[in-house]
């Protein structure tokens, strides 16, 4: 399974094609399906660009998406950036009106399992996220870990690959030990996108590629669009 990551925490100056509007993420949904991704990651946006857990501008991100894209799986963040308080996250997700399929939550976040819970509890299904072995290890401590939808392995941006893919692969066998059931997506950032999704692929793993993770082309263009890296992915073997 490939998903599109198509904005991230990013800001609008970072690339001209970042998508940021409601508009501009639904006309990109329907680009990124178009060239083979299965679901989408989004960052819902104020208006200024950077990420919000408004019920307005979540209720405005999903409606457009869905009607550009009907059936195509959305997720959203909840990452701590926009809401640094669990108090406040909590809030915010207890008062959306229109609910994604699926969220992710960062488990090395404070409240990350209260955050998770709230989404549970709203009918949302939960990708947890894990940075780290840390993360990992709360996460396999969490009694309900089997509800969550994805896990998230999310390498850092490290310029030494074989570095990074030792790291996966030790996460990876963190979770065979643990006789792990939940699907996993593995994924990088930046310098570590394009080797991590290779290693991704080549496990026959799900796996994510977009303007989140990487403004390149593997052979270190800059990508022209979301689009562009889907196609880009789906060529790698």
């Amino acid at each position: 399974m490939l998903k599109a990551c198509l904005n991230g925490p990013r800001m609008p100056t970072e690339h001209p094609a970042l998508p940021v509007t409601p508009a501009q993420l639904a006309d990109d949904v329907v680009a990124v399906t178009g060239a083979g991704a299965e679901m989408v990651h989004v960052h819902q946006k104020d208006a200024s660009g950077r990420d919000t857990f408004r019920a307005d501008a979540v209720a405005q991100t999903l409606e457009a998406i869905r009607a550009a894209s009907p059936g195509t799986p959305v997720g959203i963040t909840t990452g701590a950036w926009a809401a640094p308080g669990v108090e406040d996250r909590l809030a915010a997700i207890g008062s959306w009106t229109v609910l994604p399929d699926f969220a992710s939550v960062n488990w090395h976040e404070d409240g990350a399992e209260q955050v998770a819970d709230a989404l549970l509890g709203r009918g949302v299904g939960v990708e947890a996220g894990l940075w780290t072995e840390a993360a990992l290890q709360a996460w396999l401590a969490w009694p309900s870990r089997d509800r969550c939808v994805r896990v998230l392995l999310e390498l850092p941006d490290e310029p030494d690959a074989a570095r990074c893919l030792h790291l996966a692969d030790r996460m990876l066998a963190i979770l065979d030990d643990a006789a792990n059931a939940v699907p996993v997506l593995l994924h990088g950032e930046d310098r570590s996108a394009w080797p991590v999704l290779v290693h991704a692929r080549r496990l026959g793993l799900a796996t994510r590629i977009g303007l989140e993770d990487t403004l390149t082309l593997p052979d270190g263009a800059r990508a022209p669009d979301n689009a562009s890296l889907i196609r880009a992915a789906l060529a790698r073997t």
